[in-house]
């Protein structure tokens, strides 16, 4: 049992979110919350320099454009300027906002209410009803969608429409190339090579530190409309409507670059459409953050190498050396040692293995350049014994896929 000592008293109240202290990083120190994520997902998957750029935001993101809009170059690339336009409406072709996403959880509240609607999403509403229903959100309008007037097909039309119309999808251009990489994480052999068997665990490992990384609307959105989707597939054995069917329906409105055509995406729309029905078959694990993560924002904050409970965190201020400082005294315990050891093994496997693929690259000036940011960072050299998964010495340090951004 805890001692005195360890028990929450009436001036520290007990915090029920296991996040609580993940969220007060992204708050406080939020450059800091970025370092830490993106180090961690350039573990997991390999982002060209250019693609990492656009995923820490260093350059505009670039995605398949349209063939109607083919530049002089091919116009397979380009920027994205088009999104720097004028609001369209209150609610529908407006940017995202927490008060456009209460209008629209009108019609996610009442389509939970009718799961069981065959064809759900996939058979389109009347015309008329939703075009009333479309003037009334955008008009901030409360609705009171249990009165018959409407249809379930009519608000899953609109909800679709709504999402379509949003100036970026909400998963965003700039983890587009993330998500296509994520869909690719396969396990290996027992020789080390890899398989062409789907990696799970590290795939929702991965998303988890994508979701991290959205802006706070696009995030309270995902959930919400996961999670419908997530108990619309649970009830497909009524509606018909499987995981895979509705990722169909939706990777178009959430994931796609806009303004372009099912040809432009080419061989990636499976794996777009792969991508979603994963979101939604797992989306009751995407929004919790990994262990380790929640483990480094506690120890940032309280020093502490006990909880009060398994799903408690206690609230607290830090020492008075403040939370810097009680981290890294906080390194020397054993729970600490103990989470060192294995993210410390973890990592230096993973340098490993990409400090090989360098050595393995034919001679080039790239190759002397990368082997030479390698050695210019100690702490991420393979033969190093000095990491520390907790130092705030090196975060501001390029991250693993910074290392390699070759110009």
């Amino acid at each position: 049992p805890p001692t005195l000592q360890e028990r929450p008293t009436l001036s520290q109240p007990v915090i029920f979110n296991p996040d609580f202290f993940v969220e007060r990083l992204r708050h406080e120190h939020p450059q800091a919350f970025a370092d830490l994520i993106l180090s961690n997902i350039t573990r997991l998957i390999d982002l060209p320099g250019d693609e990492f750029a656009q995923l820490t935001g260093e350059s505009e993101p670039r995605v398949p454009s349209s063939s109607s809009s083919s530049s002089s170059s091919g116009g397979f690339l380009r920027s994205l300027n088009f999104l720097k336009r004028k609001d369209k409406g209150v609610v529908f072709g407006a940017p995202l906002t927490e008060e456009g996403i209460a209008q629209i959880y009108q019609l996610i509240e009442y389509l939970s209410k009718n799961l069981q609607v065959e064809g759900l999403f996939r058979v389109p509403g009347h015309s008329l009803r939703q075009a009333a229903l479309r003037e009334m959100l955008n008009a901030g309008a409360e609705i009171d969608l249990d009165t018959g007037d409407f249809h379930p097909n009519d608000a899953a039309t609109l909800l679709k429409a709504y999402l379509g119309e949003l100036p970026e999808p909400l998963l965003t251009h700039r983890h587009y190339h993330a998500h296509l990489k994520i869909g690719e994480l396969t396990r290996f052999d027992d020789n080390g090579d890899k398989t062409h068997v789907p990696d799970k665990e590290r795939q929702i490992e991965a998303l988890q530190l994508l979701v991290m990384l959205l802006p706070p609307a696009n995030r309270s959105l995902l959930k919400l409309l996961l999670d419908l989707l997530y108990h619309t597939a649970r009830n497909q054995h009524i509606n018909r409507m499987s995981a895979i069917n509705l990722a169909t329906m939706f990777a178009p409105h959430i994931i796609w670059p806009k303004n372009v055509l099912a040809s432009d995406l080419q061989s990636n729309i499976d794996k777009l459409n792969n991508g979603v029905a994963f979101l939604i078959r797992h989306s009751q694990k995407l929004f919790k953050a990994p262990v380790y993560i929640k483990e480094y924002g506690r120890l940032y904050f309280t020093g502490s190498n006990s909880l009060q409970s398994k799903d408690d965190l206690t609230l607290c201020s830090g020492t008075k050396e403040g939370p810097v400082t009680a981290l890294m005294a906080a390194h020397h315990s054993p729970i600490t040692r103990s989470i060192g050891s294995e993210v410390s093994s973890y990592t230096e496997s993973a340098l490993r293995e990409l400090y090989q693929q360098v050595n393995n690259m034919p001679q080039s000036a790239k190759k002397k350049k990368l082997i030479r940011q390698f050695e210019k960072q100690p702490l991420l050299t393979p033969s190093s014994d000095s990491r520390t998964p907790f130092s705030r010495k090196h975060w501001r340090s390029r991250s693993l896929g910074g290392i390699i951004k070759v110009s």
